[in-house]
Order: structure tokens, then C-alpha cells, then sequence
């Protein structure tokens, strides 16, 4: 917000405590819809319909589309059937597809009667769609001109035209309504271009996505291409909707927060439903995962400590927990460089294989210096103690040798894991967080026993 809207977002908090209600109107005016979206985000539940209430009508459907999904669905809660459907016949067909995508089906069908034909028709075809794909987020408001039509034609025609938002660019079909591809505004308006066919100006071949194509495709299309707006077709690749930039950045921000949420061992669920029941039911799966693998670990420790002691080097035990948390953490590092890589496209390609060498590569020069240095300290706890037939310092390079190899395994399998789970067609963001880091003490136990085991000696460790 501006140094103006705080300030005004200041005075309606004034008067939301105050229960002010009458002095608000004004001061919505001076805000955009986005603005007062947030507003009502963060005010208390109770005054949050009221808010709502006080806005002009001309810009609701703008506030309805900013709201946050619990926010919308409280305030659709308290309204009216009619009064939804008014306000829905105002919003783009995609922003309208999603709110009523949202509703219970006999609400939203009983709404979609009440609206005028035209425009109920618009949002059923999107709503047949599956949400998280390109029909799902695509809007059928869009300019189609005749490939055989002049530019001045052209113009003519798209100033008839009552456009609900601001286009750039107007595409081209042929008789049978396929797409040729597009033409700027710009173009349309030189006047050298005037008296030329729209199928000598026309951008050939344009980028387009169909309408089953996943949402996080379309993000990942639109960002390398630079492009503003995305065409959709349909299996007879004929020309459907298309996809806006803020669709598409609405898409970019919801994958991101699943990611997020996943590299967490948790979901996105959690941002629709506040509750605790909700927060366990998202968290709890990985937590108990985590537990199981903990008692796994547990056991292993136990074994490791006893023979240890037996052997009469019980001090090496001091360093489980590096070995662990060193290894746990270069694991988190390379799956979550790897989860990247993927993200951008590059799991089909030769740059993921350069990011699992460099990871491997790396792995082991970070396992080479931590387990130097590790080396050295575990040298100058362990030298003043009396330890039979072993010396000190070969103990120490154990350690050494221990977090190496620990170290440079998680590296490998971080790396691998998230591949190894695109392949099979899961989303490696799960191969993060918890899984990585559980399944890596694990490891980490074992290959500093069986460093240990191997070094020191199967006579000593019984």
C-alpha cells in the first residue's frame, strides 16, 4: 500500500473498533479493490459481511475476486442467492467460474439460473473444467478476428466491441475457427498496416497450451516465454479462452505455497481451514513417519552405544549427533536445488544430470573439509583420555572418515530421491523436509557404525 492507503487503512480500523460504520463508505472510495480486499482479509470475522455490505456496488465483483477463499466463503454464507448472482454477472467468466466453483453444486446451479443466459453459459463451460488446469483458470473473454480481414477492419470491429478487460493482443482464426496465431493492437494501428491482411501481420505458430494442461505447465510456459497472455484450445485445437498474466501469477503464488508447505511435511490445506483438527490432519501424516523412523534410529543407537562401550572407545559415541545433523543437512541442501531443477523444466534434460554431478561433487568436498575438521576436534577431545590398543588419533580419523562419508552419501541421496520420484510421477517437493532428513539419520547411523566397524576393527567391536 502507499503512504495514502495506510492511512486510510488506519482510519477504517479506527472506525471498525469504534463500530463507525457510517463514516467507512468514504473512505472505501478512495481505496483500490485490492486494497479493500486485504482490509476485510484482516478485520474481525464479525465486521467482516458488514464491510462487504458498505462497499459501492459497482466494485464488489472486483472485492469478491481479492478475497481469500475463507473470507469469500463466509460472506457468500450471508448472502442471497439473488444477491450473488447479481454480483457474479459483473465478474470475468474465469473470476466468476471460481467463485462458484467454491459454492455447494446446488447453490451455485441455483445461482447460474438466475443470471442472464449469455452469461451463465460462459461460466458453466469453465466450470467443467478441472480447477488446476488450463480451462480451470482460463477466462472466454477474448477478441477473435478473421484471418481475412484488413487492419482497418480489424480496428473497426474491436471498437464495437464492450470488453469487460483491457486486451493487447487479438488472435486470428481461420474459416473453421482454428487458431493462426496473433496480432498486437500496435501493429493493428500503424497506418502502413492499414489496408493489409491480418494473415500477412499475424505472429505465426504462437505458443498455446490445451485446455488439460496442469496449471503449474501453463506458469512454467508463460514465465519462459515472457508472455502476457496464453492461448487455450481445445482437443480440436480450436480456440477456447485464454489465460491472463494475473492468472497466471495467481498459479506461480498457489504451486510456491504448496511447495512450501510440503517441504514443511505439511499442506495448503491449512491456509482455507485455520483450525487445529485441520492443522493436525495436514501435519500429522509426516510427524508419525518421522516417528517411526526415529524408532528405527533408536534401536540402531542403542546397539552402537553398546558395543562401543563394550569395546572401550564409548567416547566416539559424542559424535552421533553431528554425524547426523551434518548429514540431514546436506540432504536438505541437494533435494531442494534438485525440487528446483525439476520446477523449471530441467528433469528431461541434460542440466539435471549437471545438477546431480555438481551436487555429488560438492558433497564430497563439504564431507572432505567438515570431516577435517571434525577430525581435529574429535582428536582434542579424545587425546587425554586412555583408550587400550587404539591410539587417539586414529579414533579422530574415524570420525573424519565418518562424517565424510555420511556427508557425501546425503548429498547423493538428496539429489537422487527427488529425480526418482518425478520419474514415478510424485511430487518430489515430498522428498524434502522430513522424508529427506529421517531417512538420512538413519543412514548416517549405519555408515558411522560401519566406518567404525571397518576401521577400528571387527576384534575390538563385538
Amino acid at each position: 500500500m502507499s503512504e495514502n492507503s495506510t492511512r486510510i487503512r488506519e482510519r477504517i480500523n479506527f472506525c471498525i473498533k469504534g463500530e463507525l460504520w457510517e463514516q467507512i463508505p468514504k473512505f472505501f472510495a478512495e481505496l483500490h479493490p485490492a486494497d479493500i480486499a486485504e482490509i476485510i482479509n484482516h478485520a474481525p470475522t464479525a465486521s467482516q459481511n458488514t464491510l462487504f455490505e458498505l462497499i459501492d456496488d459497482d466494485i464488489k465483483p472486483d472485492v469478491l475476486a481479492e478475497l481469500d477463499d475463507q473470507t469469500e466463503a463466509d460472506i457468500l454464507d450471508e448472502m442471497t442467492a439473488e444477491e450473488i448472482s447479481d454480483i457474479i454477472e459483473e465478474m470475468a467468466p474465469d473470476d466468476a467460474a471460481d467463485v462458484l466453483g467454491e459454492l455447494e453444486e446446488e447453490r451455485s446451479a441455483e445461482i447460474l439460473n438466475l443470471m442472464e443466459d449469455e452469461d451463465s453459459e460462459e461460466v458453466r463451460e469453465l466450470l467443467q473444467y478441472e480447477e488446476d488446469t488450463a480451462g480451470g483458470i482460463m477466462t472466454s473473454d477474448f477478441v477473435v478476428v478473421r484471418a481475412s480481414m484488413t487492419a482497418a477492419a480489424a480496428i473497426e470491429y474491436i471498437g464495437s466491441l464492450e470488453l469487460d478487460e483491457p486486451i493487447y493482443y487479438a488472435y486470428v482464426v481461420d474459416s473453421e475457427g482454428r487458431l493462426s496465431g496473433y496480432v498486437q493492437l500496435w501493429e493493428l494501428l500503424k497506418t502502413t498496416n492499414r489496408t493489409r491482411k491480418l494473415a500477412d501481420l499475424c505472429e505465426q505458430e504462437p505458443i498455446t497450451v490445451h485446455t488439460d494442461t496442469d496449471q503449474e505447465e501453463v506458469a512454467r510456459i508463460a514465465s519462459k516465454y515472457d508472455l502476457s497472455s496464453l492461448p487455450v484450445l481445445d482437443w480440436q485445437n480450436k480456440l477456447v479462452g485464454r489465460i491472463t498474466v494475473d492468472d497466471i501469477m495467481d498459479v506461480i503464488e498457489e504451486e510456491a505455497s504448496e511447495d512450501i508447505f510440503r517441504l514443511a511435511g505439511s499442506s495448503d490445506a491449512e491456509l482455507e481451514d485455520t483450525s487445529p483438527l485441520q492443522a493436525c490432519k495436514a501435519r500429522l501424516p509426516w510427524l508419525l513417519i518421522t516417528l517411526g523412523t526415529g524408532f528405527i534410529t533408536s534401536l540402531i543407537l542403542t546397539s552402537f552405544d553398546e558395543h562401543l562401550k563394550l569395546a572401550g572407545i564409548g567416547a566416539l559415541i559424542a559424535f552421533v549427533p553431528i554425524i547426523m545433523g551434518m548429514g540431514g543437512n546436506t540432504g536438505i541442501q541437494s533435494s531442494t536445488l534438485i525440487i528446483r531443477g525439476i520446477a523449471l523444466d530441467a528433469s528431461h534434460s541434460r542440466k539435471i544430470t549437471k545438477i546431480i554431478s555438481h551436487e555429488i561433487i560438492a558433497g564430497a568436498i563439504m564431507g572432505l573439509i567438515c570431516g577435517t575438521t571434525i577430525g581435529l576436534w574429535a582428536h582434542f577431545l579424545i587425546a587425554g583420555k586412555h583408550i587400550p590398543m587404539i591410539h587417539p588419533a586414529y579414533l579422530a580419523l574415524t570420525v573424519a572418515v565418518a562424517l565424510f562419508s555420511a556427508m557425501a552419501f546425503a548429498a547423493v541421496f538428496g539429489a537422487l530421491v527427488p529425480v526418482l520420484l518425478d520419474r514415478i510421477k510424485i511430487d518430489p517437493a515430498v522428498a524434502s523436509g522430513p522424508f529427506v532428513t529421517s531417512s538420512n539419520d538413519i543412514f548416517a547411523l549405519l555408515i558411522y557404525y560401519g566406518v567404525t566397524f571397518v576401521m577400528v576393527g571387527a576384534s575390538h567391536i563385538r
